[in-house]
């Protein structure tokens, strides 16, 4: 499938360009939590960006996935969720509803969830934040031999006029972030049929395995976003080999 006229997939930075937080080098704690509860890694991530406001931990991205979720930014209209609260039970699906830019979106089993708590420097815009973490995505995305792109007029990566990865961020007064970007990897994409993903009614969504046509291994996913998510803001990522606990992360952040 190919966008509409009013479309254009390109594989440069759309708006502002994309921009590093200084090129100083400042380390980017990465943390790999496996499955977690959306309201938990939510906390965690208030807690976290609480310590980094303070400056009593560094730059720290969290990487996970989630129970079946939906969740609604602020933005967020009722009505594109399509299926009835009672259904939405059956199914086991929470539902949330987040500061986050953007409308309603689906979290998962087999989604990398990306939860950058940064530190931007003063002047650096939200615009300018997003177009860079989508730049950092992007890049990614190809490094692992996909043919994706950024489509003008919407944010997020694609591959054609399907949605691949979905972003959507808080920046506070203090230039703190919170939220960030959720990639379909071997996700189950027939959750996104009970909703109006991001609020697009002409789009779709697509995946990494929908795309190759079988698995795609989430680690080799999460080693790519890693490197180039560091190299784009101009960050150097820790050791991120051992899976870290929640509990682990709220002590950090005491």
């Amino acid at each position: 499938m190919r966008p509409g006229p009013a479309a254009r997939v390109t594989g440069k930075p759309l708006g502002e360009h994309v921009v590093g937080l200084g090129g100083d080098g400042r380390p980017l704690l990465v943390r790999r939590l496996g499955r977690v509860d959306y309201q938990d890694a939510w906390d965690l991530q208030r807690r976290l960006a609480d310590a980094r406001r303070e400056d009593l931990i560094p730059d720290t991205l969290l990487l996970l996935e989630h129970p079946h979720t939906y969740t609604l930014g602020r933005r967020g209209r009722r009505e594109n969720i399509l299926i009835p609260p009672e259904d939405i039970a059956v199914r086991g699906i929470a539902v949330h509803d987040v500061d986050r830019g953007g409308d309603v979106t689906y979290h998962g089993p087999d989604q990398l969830v990306g939860y950058p708590i940064l530190k931007l420097p003063e002047g650096y815009t939200f615009v300018r934040y997003i177009r860079t973490l989508e730049s950092a995505l992007l890049s990614s995305i190809r490094d692992l031999g996909f043919d994706a792109g950024l489509l003008e007029g919407y944010s997020g990566v694609w591959a054609g006029d399907e949605k691949l990865c979905a972003i959507g961020v808080k920046v506070d007064a203090a230039g703190v972030t919170t939220h960030g970007f959720a990639l379909n990897v071997n996700t189950d994409l027939s959750y996104f049929g009970h909703i109006v993903p991001c609020g697009i009614t002409d789009k779709g969504v697509t995946s990494l395995q929908a795309l190759r046509g079988r698995r795609v291994s989430m680690r080799k996913v999460e080693d790519a976003v890693v490197c180039r998510l560091a190299e784009t803001f101009g960050l150097v990522p820790t050791r991120a080999g051992r899976k870290a606990h929640v509990a682990e992360l709220h002590r950090l952040a005491l």
